[in-house]
């Protein structure tokens, strides 16, 4: 029998709410069989939107923690934290704490849950801040870039400490047991970017991970590194770049293919193509930011997140769990980059 591993869901924030988080998490349920979850929310509105085969069939495969409170999107978070006490973001990030569950996932407001994870689990000893970790895809499969926005400022020992984390964590999504590393600079040779990039570069060249270099922008997508490093600014602004790129090119295929009954008839040519295409690219399959350096698994759905993104975050932290990323970072830290 499989060692059960066990999620608590923040089943009511998110821009879809439970629309999203209830299907999403039955997804999940289907696809690992050693999977529990802990439904956290309302209770009255969580139970009507799960099937009754679902229900007779797998009821001791979930729980419901009941709750009405939540923080919204737009709440002052400040406020939010101190006073929404029961809010499923807090009571999920509590399980983890409580070790009541193995992590937490959330849709919600990424301040609050940044501000909420990290006052109550506590940084793990030799990681001095969290980072957010995401996923891109490449040609020859993904990437993973941190920060993703939590650190506007670092250091060249942050920059470090982030290629531990990054390093872990593809490592616990079983991608690479060896992942290569690079740090995001203005140009790939040793004498471009700041002192900052600079140093950072040499204590991660010094250390026994799998550094490789500096990497510049167009070569994110290129499938030669598994985790590249970056501060929380210039990553924030390369992740919404990306971001916006990527709904331009739809909009110009969108626009160019309704022209005329020719280009229509194109479209419809050319579907199998651009469906295999859009799949490749499909954010959603790229959902779930790891919350990084946290004594605890937290794991940021996207807020926007449909069933089928909000269960990929889902599987994020199933894999992190199972693979003992905290275990992992340790070792890291402790190591120097390589394996105790």
């Amino acid at each position: 029998m499989h060692q059960k591993i066990t999620i608590a869901l923040d089943m009511m924030s998110g821009d879809h709410g439970l629309s999203a988080s209830v299907p999403g998490a039955i997804k999940s349920l289907k696809e690992h069989d050693d999977l529990f979850l802990i439904l956290i929310g309302d209770e009255k509105l969580i139970l009507p939107l799960i099937p009754n085969s679902f229900k007779n069939t797998q009821k001791k495969r979930y729980s419901i923690v009941h709750t009405t409170e939540y923080i919204a999107m737009d709440d002052e978070i400040i406020k939010a934290i101190r006073s929404k006490k029961k809010s499923s973001m807090r009571l999920g990030i509590n399980a983890v704490k409580n070790k009541d569950a193995g992590a937490c996932v959330s849709a919600g407001n990424t301040g609050a849950l940044m501000a909420l994870s990290k006052i109550i689990l506590k940084m793990i000893p030799g990681i001095d801040r969290p980072a957010i970790c995401g996923s891109l895809p490449t040609k020859i499969g993904q990437c993973h870039i941190l920060d993703l926005g939590a650190n506007v400022e670092c250091d060249a020992n942050h920059l470090y400490q982030f290629s531990i984390l990054g390093s872990a964590l593809v490592q616990s999504l079983e991608i690479n047991t060896r992942p290569v590393i690079g740090l995001l600079n203005v140009g790939s040779e040793e004498f471009k970017g700041n002192d900052t990039i600079k140093n950072a570069g040499q204590l991660m060249q010094g250390s026994k991970l799998n550094y490789a270099g500096f990497v510049e922008g167009d070569e994110i997508f290129n499938g030669n590194f598994d985790v590249i490093v970056s501060d929380g600014f210039a990553g924030n602004i390369a992740l919404k770049s990306i971001e916006g790129v990527a709904k331009l090119i739809s909009h110009f295929i969108k626009t160019e293919f309704n022209k005329s009954i020719f280009t229509k008839l194109a479209a419809l040519i050319s579907y199998p193509v651009m469906g295999a295409v859009k799949n490749k690219v499909d954010p959603r399959k790229y959902n779930g930011a790891s919350l990084l350096g946290l004594q605890g698994v937290v794991v940021k759905s996207h807020g926007g997140a449909d069933s089928y993104a909000f269960s990929q975050a889902i599987n994020t932290a199933y894999y992190e769990v199972k693979n003992d990323i905290l275990d992992k970072i340790e070792s890291l830290v402790r190591s120097g980059g390589s394996h105790d």
